[in-house]
């Protein structure tokens, strides 16, 4: 099974339409959840009055902050919970909802939404990050304007910087943007036996019951969260949405509910990904070796956590991009202000990083002279080399690899000079490195996999599905190791009452760190049928081995793997494995960033091709070129998949995508890449064979999308012969750089805007 592309677990009913999401949930009798949002901010709440709006026909309840049992905050790292479900008084971002209503209609529904009395009093507020730390600013939280602060410091960097020959100082940034899923958030809630039941979309099915017990006062035990199918997540379902709604109104109500987003809700109700500005110092001896980096690294998180944290950690560990480093200083500050918060989205902060850290790379090899491919292969990570966090790579390290697969490719298209054409042609690479797993903690998963007596193998698994093809990989890897054709494995996924946590499908981890604890359960399965056909055979456990989907003895005795379930069943024995996996990382030091942050990285390469157009300031990718270590591909289909989803992505987060609160909060101005945008992708699957992973696995979920944005970047600077700095390459923004280029004496802000 691995290597091979078995149809995909769940396939057949997707493209036959009888997939139910999470907004396909709702039935017959339920009632329906509205939520009134708050504008604009930062506001006081003066006046909120429910009463009338809750006598209106049709309408149930309306539920404020004062109906929230437990703790009215939400936030998906422990240390940071700092989001109101409903506000209490305060409106520190656009949006922020404020009531919820139930009703037995929609009509209903949004008739209650008119009728409630909401008034508020604007307040001073803070929208630049750069101010936020200024002395006698207004407070987003009573603790403080900054979130987290993250350093990497590694030798001298400030002193190896003045003795470098050259030096390269660039400021870059990048824009929030949306997720963009296909579906948006939706999914229903019931009183069940005792229990709230949740059926819903989302990322962390395990999470999100821990949260909800908090929201409600309810023990864990009393919450079933049940992952619906999910319609793409990319970190946007990470944090809890519909999920905190549903639960309240079945708290209270004792009836079933149903909830879904508007596009426009998705919007404002979600975390984006965050905008960052990067001041990046790069020192480079005349052999054209890396001599130190300098980092400063301010985020903005907006008014609330998520998972900013983790952002602003991972952006420091990886600011040295996969390249040897010897003197590293890095200051990472991730600060709040009034504007739409920041959450996880595909990459944690690599992708913002990985822009400053490749167009720093390009800019060098201008300055010395030097081919942009050759400077890369010079100073890339190698086998046995350190990170800027101290941590030694001993194997899987394939990012030389990586970049020399694209050679050929890199030299062949090369674009021609054409004096009479209107537009520029310009090729860049792209490179990064990116950490599996969650930075420096313990973040385990589980699994279980169980045997019948009718040879059926069923797995358990916490790890939520949404579009990457974890069901798949996982079940493959069971499938394989007991010699069984896929069909014959029957899987339970997502379920807090039937499966244990696997932790939270983000972090490119699931096949990498699931897919260890699906192996480490099929061990324990194989002992316990072993034990089963050791006494069968009247032999020691020593004696019998599996191969394939039977156990063989001594004397050439042989047992299908059922037959051995089926005598164990029969004895009132349970054929059941057991399986945990945690990576083995260290917490990084907080003044240092010293640490082995992760157990396995993997890494890319990316090749592309773009014209601008000199009329209209349009940027165009034709094709691109990727070559990506996974260390083996579980499924290869998906992999080539993955990498050009990635791909696309990249190119929307490249040349068009930007959110702009109250200007981009539907997809009629907010600008995704279609298939008119898809460039010609070569897909180039790179396998190291990692030690530590299922099979030699690691991760391609978010590699996959990394270095895409800085090739197209570092292309287009070389089309335009000006360094583009700052994300997107929007009109506006190509047509002021070809202004310099017609006027040299204008100045072109491509510093930071």
């Amino acid at each position: 099974m691995i290597g091979n592309n078995p149809i995909r677990i769940g396939a057949r009913e997707k493209v036959s339409g009888l997939t139910r999401f999470g907004v396909d949930q709702g039935r017959p009798g339920d009632l329906y959840l509205y939520l009134l949002r708050a504008y604009p901010a930062p506001s006081r709440i003066k006046r909120l009055e429910v009463e009338v709006a809750g006598r209106l026909p049709g309408v149930v309840r309306i539920f404020t902050a004062a109906d929230i049992p437990g703790i009215n905050q939400i936030g998906i790292i422990p240390s940071t919970k700092d989001q109101p479900v409903l506000s209490d008084g305060l409106i520190r971002t656009r949006g922020d909802a404020v009531a919820l209503v139930a009703a037995e209609n929609e009509a209903a529904g949004l008739r209650a939404l008119e009728a409630i009395v909401l008034e508020l009093e604007p307040l001073a507020g803070v929208f630049d990050p750069r101010q936020a730390l200024d002395p006698g600013v207004p407070l987003v939280h009573e603790k403080g304007n900054l979130l987290f602060r993250q350093r990497v410091v590694r030798g001298d960097a400030e002193a190896a910087l003045a003795e470098s020959p050259f030096r390269l100082r660039t400021v870059y940034s990048t824009s929030p943007i949306e997720h963009g899923p296909l579906e948006v958030e939706g999914g229903r809630a019931e009183w069940r036996d005792g229990k709230i039941v949740v059926a819903a979309c989302t990322q962390n099915p395990h999470y999100d019951r821990s949260d909800l017990a908090r929201l409600l006062g309810l023990p864990p035990e009393q919450i079933r969260v049940i992952q619906t199918e999910t319609g793409g997540g990319f970190g946007k379902k990470l944090d809890l949405s519909v999920q905190s709604y549903l639960a309240l109104a079945a708290y209270h109500l004792k009836r079933p509910v149903r909830m879904a987003f508007t596009r426009e809700e998705s919007f404002l109700g979600t975390a984006k990904r965050h905008a960052l500005l990067i001041d990046y110092e790069s020192g480079m001896d005349a052999r054209g070796k890396l001599t130190a980096v300098k980092v400063d690294i301010l985020g903005d998180s907006g008014a609330y956590a998520s998972y900013g944290f983790a952002v602003c950690m991972r952006a420091a560990v990886h600011a040295t991009g996969p390249y040897e480093v010897p003197q590293v200083l890095v200051d990472s500050r991730l600060v709040y202000t009034h504007n739409h918060w920041g959450g996880a989205m595909r990459g944690f902060g690599v992708p913002q990083v990985a822009l400053a850290h490749e167009g720093q790379m390009d800019g060098l090899a201008e300055m010395i002279g030097l081919d942009p491919l050759e400077l890369r292969l010079r100073n890339c990570l190698r086998n046995g080399s350190t990170t800027a966090t101290g941590q030694v790579l001993q194997n899987s390290v394939g990012i030389g690899d990586c970049l020399r697969r694209l050679e050929k490719i890199y030299r062949a298209w090369q674009p021609r000079v054409r004096s009479d054409s209107r537009f520029l042609r310009g090729l860049g690479l792209g490179a990064m490195y990116y950490g599996i797993g969650n930075t420096g903690v313990s973040n385990p998963s589980t699994a279980q996999l169980e045997f019948s007596p009718s040879g059926t193998l069923t797995l358990y698994t916490g790890a939520a599905e949404i579009g990457q093809g974890s069901d798949t990989v996982l079940g493959q890897m069971a499938a394989h190791y007991f010699g069984l054709p896929l069909e014959q494995i029957r899987l339970v996924r997502g379920d807090t009452e039937r499966t244990t946590s696997a932790g939270a499908s983000s972090a490119s981890r699931q096949t990498y760190i699931s897919g260890n604890a699906v192996l480490e359960a099929a061990r324990d399965l194989e002992r316990i049928l072993k034990e089963g056909a050791a006494e069968l055979w009247k032999c020691r456990t020593e004696e019998v081995e599996l191969k394939g989907p039977e156990m063989q003895g001594p004397q050439g005795a042989k047992a299908p793997l059922a037959e051995i379930a089926s005598r164990l069943a029969s004895q009132g024995r349970e054929v059941k494995g057991a399986g945990r996996f945690d990576p083995p990382v260290t917490v990084l030091d907080h003044q240092t960033g010293q640490g082995d942050p992760y157990a396995s990285y993997a890494f890319a390469a990316q090749l592309a091709s773009v014209e601008v157009d000199t009329v209209s300031g349009l940027v165009r990718v034709p094709r691109v070129a990727a070559a990506h270590d996974v260390g083996r591909a579980i499924h290869r289909r998906a992999v080539r998949g993955q990498i050009a989803g990635g791909i696309v992505m990249g190119v929307g987060f490249a040349t068009m995508e930007e959110f702009i609160p109250g200007k981009t909060d539907n997809f009629r101005e907010y600008h995704l890449p279609t298939m008119a945008d898809a460039p010609r992708i070569t897909p180039l699957i790179i396998e190291t064979s990692n030690p530590s992973g299922p099979y030699g696995a690691k991760g391609v979920g978010e590699p996959s999308l990394i270095p895409t944005a800085p090739a197209i970047a570092n292309a287009t600077s070389r089309a335009l012969g000006v360094r583009m700095t700052h994300l997107p390459l929007s009109l506006e923004r190509v047509m002021e750089a070809l202004r310099q280029i017609r006027n040299p004496k204008s100045k072109i802000r491509n510093k930071s805007e």
